[in-house]
């Protein structure tokens, strides 16, 4: 069932995200003021897997106040291609420069419901370590976490950020 868009009007714009108000018509005749969030960029992120271990970052997240391990993600620049994003992304967060072929893992959208925002995630089967991270102030720590540890991390919610669930989640699974 299709919502219908009648009109769409921008409440915010910055570098990062351009909120916007659209007035909607559900299927059953209904009309809605929907707040849409997009942001500026698509994300790129890399998950390093190397002896059974992922390459992961520990860090905050001021917004929900949680702390939590996630691959390293940020913005594809623009005229930069997705997979040099990843990489890229992951030295300057964890000093470790990935090794041998970056390989599409998944694409997703982790939040459609409210925000037009897309994550072009890879992997790769190795890293080779550079020194301390470029930048950082991403996290408190970089560190190999076991993908054995992976669904109990996720139970503790210790492992929560979505783009990162769906990479993990995803490799566990295609190991089976």
């Amino acid at each position: 069932m299709r919502w219908t868009v009648h009109s769409e009007r921008s409440l915010y714009q910055d570098r990062w995200v351009h909120l916007r108000s659209a007035d909607v018509e559900l299927p059953n005749g209904d009309r809605l003021d929907h707040r849409l969030i997009h942001t500026a960029a698509p994300g790129a992120g890399l998950l390093v897997i190397d002896d059974g271990r992922a390459l992961l970052i520990w860090r905050h997240r001021f917004i929900t106040d949680t702390y939590g391990w996630e691959i390293p993600t940020g913005m594809i620049e623009p005229g930069e291609e997705p997979a040099a994003a990843a990489v890229r992304e992951a030295e300057e967060e964890t000093g470790w420069r990935a090794v041998g072929p970056v390989e599409p893992l998944l694409y997703t959208q982790p939040f459609p419901g409210l925000m037009a925002c897309e994550d072009h995630l890879f992997r790769a089967a190795g890293a080779t370590y550079l020194g301390p991270p470029a930048d950082d102030f991403e996290s408190d720590r970089v560190d190999w976490v076991p993908l054995a540890e992976v669904p109990t991390l996720i139970r503790k919610r210790h492992i929560s950020a979505g783009s990162t669930l769906n990479a993990l989640l995803l490799v566990l699974a295609l190991r089976n």
